[in-house]
């Protein structure tokens, strides 16, 4: 039987390239490995004050973006969080089951409540909601960065709990493990953060190449560069090294290093150089986004062909919960 993989990500508006790089490009790939289940989690992004209006349109666009970048609705399961009530009604049940202090204890927790005057229960129980998304699909793998595997500890920990007391002899859910993802963390365009929209320091996958490179053009590289003719370390480069690994081909990379470690080009020769190579891979999913957006039909389609196939799963681990725990079923079913 194929193993299966669960990932979610926030409908944060159109993708840049650090979710491409650092989720959506393996996710691409895994798709045609196992079995997959991609959450678009909505639930998750109303923990943050937004207009419903620009929610929904930030979940057409995520899903824009997933499709055109070569998520395939025919061999993974793509769908929208709120579509699946079940996510909710596990999250409550672990609710029951989870310590206080494993929630205090989360970094994420601790870097937004610390942020805010005001924090919302929404905040704090977040992770129950992320183990309830992986769980309810009893999910083998988790495909997550470095940053994440606490809450998928604590997913391991809820499973781990759950099947103690309600199902001691023969484990029901699966204590989920990591898959990191190959890219590591993608430093945004100052050099400095991690790549993020608030910060302003991002390059939309669907950027025209005029756009990628006003946006390349400034981006910091070795600080021992001053002119031309100084020799550099690539290593020391911020980011456009590091994207050139990502999206130049092997001999470019190899000429870039050798370019700049003897001072053979400048910088601007070398952001001209991933230029080509972004614009190559990128002018494809741009293309395909166009495609998409010019018949919306396409997208809703694959939104509720990936809804249905996710209730069933859902639905069937939600009877199974409650029967295990002696709660009613719904007239009807789950």
């Amino acid at each position: 039987m194929m193993a299966r993989i669960f990932s979610g990500i926030q409908p944060s508006g159109e993708l840049h390239i650090g979710n491409y790089l650092g989720a959506v490009k393996n996710w691409v790939q895994l798709q045609h490995q196992f079995e997959t289940f991609i959450c678009i989690v909505n639930y998750h992004a109303i923990t943050a004050p937004y207009a419903p209006v620009d929610l929904e349109r930030r979940t057409h666009e995520m899903a824009v973006g997933l499709l055109a970048a070569g998520i395939d609705p025919s061999k993974a399961t793509l769908f929208v969080q709120s579509q699946v009530p079940e996510h909710t009604e596990l999250a409550w049940i672990f609710n029951t089951l989870t310590p206080f202090g494993e929630l205090e204890r989360q970094v994420a927790f601790k870097e937004k409540s610390a942020k805010q005057e005001q924090v919302m229960a929404g905040i704090f129980n977040y992770p129950v909601l992320q183990a309830a998304d992986i769980l309810l699909y009893l999910a083998d793998l988790v495909p997550v960065g470095e940053d994440q595997v606490q809450h998928l500890e604590l997913s391991r920990v809820i499973a781990r709990n759950w099947n103690s007391r309600f199902s001691p002899n023969a484990p029901y859910f699966p204590e989920p493990q990591p898959r990191l993802t190959p890219t590591r963390r993608i430093v945004g365009l100052d050099g400095q953060a991690k790549m993020s929209k608030s910060l302003g320091n991002t390059i939309g996958l669907l950027d025209e190449p005029d756009a990628i490179w006003e946006k390349l053009r400034p981006a910091p590289t070795d600080p021992a560069r001053q002119r031309k003719t100084d020799k550099g370390d690539p290593d020391k480069c911020p980011i456009i090294f590091q994207l050139h690994k990502a999206f130049s081909t092997d001999s470019t990379v190899r000429e870039v290093e050798t370019n700049c470690r003897e001072a053979k080009w400048g910088c601007i020769d070398c952001k001209k150089s991933l230029l080509a190579g972004m614009v190559a891979e990128l002018t494809p999913i741009r293309e395909r986004a166009t495609e998409l957006n010019a018949d919306p039909k396409k997208i809703t389609d694959a939104l509720e062909l990936g809804s249905s196939k996710a209730r069933k799963v859902a639905k069937t681990t939600i009877r199974e919960v409650k029967e295990k725990m002696g709660l009613p079923l719904a007239v009807g079913g789950a």
